[in-house]
C-alpha cells in the first residue's frame, strides 16, 4: 500500500522517517483544509480549483512515431507512451481498490490537470503504453492513470511530492515484466532534498509510485524573501522484450516558499499560490453586523472582493499606508455611538482600501466587540494562508 510521508513528522524533521496509511493522511488533510481564521465558517472557501497554469505534463509528440522508425530500421521490438483518455468508471474502480487519495482529487474525472488548496495539489492523467513489433504494428499495450499529489505546510521550508501509476488495462503481447522507474528535479527556486523512485513493476494489482522532498532555495535566513518552484517527476517502462519506453515528465503547479509573512519574523513557510482563498464571514455568525456591511458594500455599492468574481483584494503591508485607509475611511473625528466602532469596507489592510484605492469605499458604525474580533479573524486568515504584500482573496458573506 502506498504510503503518504507525514507532515509534521518526516516532513519538518527533514528525513524519510515517519509514514502514514492513506487514510490517515487523508484525514490529516481534511483537517488542514478547516481554516481557524473564522469562526464564522471556517474562514476560507477551501474547496479545490483548476491550477490554471499549463504545460504540466510532458512527453515527446513524436514519441511513437520514433519509436515505430526505430522498430522497422532495427527489426527488434519497440515500445513508447502518449497522453489517452481513461474513462471515469476506470478511475472509481482504482479507487475503490487502491490507495485512498482525497476526495476531491478525482471529482473531474482524468482531467490530466492539477486541482489545488492552499497548500495541497491532486491530479490524475492518463497514458498508454504500446508495444510496437519489427514492423512498428502496435501488438500489445498498458493503459494507466497518473496519480500526482503534492502537499506543503505552512511553516516549514520543504514540501513533498509524489506520483502513483494505476493501471487499466492491458492487452496483447510484450507487456508481461513490464516496470516503471523515475526519478525527480525541480525548476526554479528549489532543490531535490530526498527521495525515491525505484524500478517497480507495473500490474492491474501493483502500485509503482515515487515520493520526493523539496526545499526551497530561497535565503530563508533573511526576512521578506520568496520564490516559487515546480517539482518535476519523470519516468519510464521498461522490459527485456523491448528495453525502455520515450520518458514521461509530470510537473507540479507552482509552489511558493517564503519568509515575508507580517508578525513572523523569518518563518519560512510555502503555498500554493495559484489558490486564491476566502474570507468567509456569516450573517448568523458571531458578526452578524460586520457580515452585513461588507455585504451592503459589494452588493449595493459595488465594491470589489465579493465571492464569485475576480474583483480580488489584494493584501497591503506597509503601516503608514494602512493608517491613511483607516483615517479617510473612518477619521477620529466622526462620532462614535456608545458601544460602535467605524468599521471601514474594502478593508484598511488591502491596496483597495480608501486611500490606496479608487477612492470608493463604505463606512459603518457597527458593533465594536464585533468590528475587533472580526478584524482578528482576518488576520488570523492572513496567517493560516501566508496572504503575504499582494496576494490576492475574496470576502464571502453567506447567510
Amino acid at each position: 500500500m502506498l504510503r503518504r510521508l507525514a507532515l509534521a513528522g518526516a516532513l519538518l524533521a527533514g528525513v524519510l522517517t515517519a509514514s502514514v496509511t492513506p487514510g490517515a493522511a487523508v484525514a490529516e488533510q481534511r483537517a488542514n483544509q478547516v481554516s481557524a481564521a473564522s469562526a464564522d465558517a471556517g474562514g476560507e472557501g477551501a474547496y479545490p480549483k483548476p491550477s490554471g497554469q499549463t504545460a504540466q505534463l510532458s512527453t515527446p509528440a513524436t514519441a511513437c512515431r520514433d519509436a515505430i522508425r526505430q522498430a522497422v530500421a532495427t527489426q527488434q521490438y519497440t515500445a513508447c507512451v502518449e497522453p489517452a483518455a481513461v474513462s471515469a468508471g476506470a478511475l472509481r474502480a482504482a479507487r475503490d481498490r487502491i490507495w485512498q487519495w482525497p476526495d476531491w482529487c478525482d471529482d473531474h474525472g482524468v482531467a490530466n490537470t492539477w486541482f489545488i488548496t492552499r497548500t495541497n495539489g491532486c491530479g490524475v492523467f492518463g497514458y498508454e503504453m504500446k508495444v510496437l513489433d519489427s514492423r512498428g504494428r502496435t501488438v500489445g499495450g498498458i493503459k494507466y492513470m497518473s496519480v500526482g499529489y503534492e502537499f506543503s505546510a505552512r511553516d516549514s521550508k520543504r514540501w513533498a511530492y509524489q506520483v502513483v501509476h494505476l493501471e487499466v488495462r492491458r492487452w496483447g503481447e510484450g507487456t508481461a515484466g513490464t516496470k516503471v522507474q523515475g526519478k525527480a528535479k525541480c525548476k526554479k527556486k528549489c532543490k531535490i532534498a530526498n527521495g525515491t523512485f525505484p524500478s517497480q513493476a507495473m500490474g492491474a494489482n501493483k502500485e509503482p509510485y515515487g515520493q520526493f522532498f523539496l526545499d526551497t532555495t530561497i535565503n530563508t535566513a533573511r526576512r521578506g524573501q520568496q520564490g516559487s518552484g515546480r517539482g518535476i517527476i519523470s519516468w519510464k517502462l521498461t522490459n527485456p522484450q523491448w528495453g525502455s519506453t520515450n520518458p514521461v515528465e509530470l510537473s507540479t503547479s507552482d509552489v511558493r516558499c517564503d519568509t515575508a509573512l507580517p508578525g513572523r519574523t523569518r518563518q519560512v513557510g510555502c503555498i500554493n499560490p495559484g489558490y486564491i482563498p476566502e474570507m468567509v464571514y456569516a450573517k448568523s455568525g458571531e458578526f452578524p453586523e460586520l457580515a452585513e456591511h461588507i455585504e451592503y458594500a459589494q452588493n449595493v455599492k459595488n465594491l470589489p472582493g465579493k465571492h464569485g468574481t475576480t474583483r480580488y483584494l489584494e493584501r497591503l503591508t506597509n503601516t503608514a499606508k494602512r493608517d491613511a485607509n483607516r483615517n479617510k475611511a473612518c477619521p477620529t473625528s466622526r462620532p462614535r455611538p456608545t458601544g460602535k466602532s467605524c468599521d471601514e469596507y474594502p478593508f484598511a489592510s488591502t491596496w483597495q482600501g480608501a486611500a490606496t484605492g479608487s477612492g470608493d469605499y463604505s463606512w459603518r458604525m457597527i458593533n465594536a466587540r464585533q468590528n475587533s474580533k472580526g478584524g482578528t479573524a482576518l488576520n488570523n486568515f492572513y496567517t493560516y494562508n501566508r496572504i503575504i504584500e499582494k496576494d490576492r482573496f475574496l470576502v464571502w458573506i453567506k447567510p
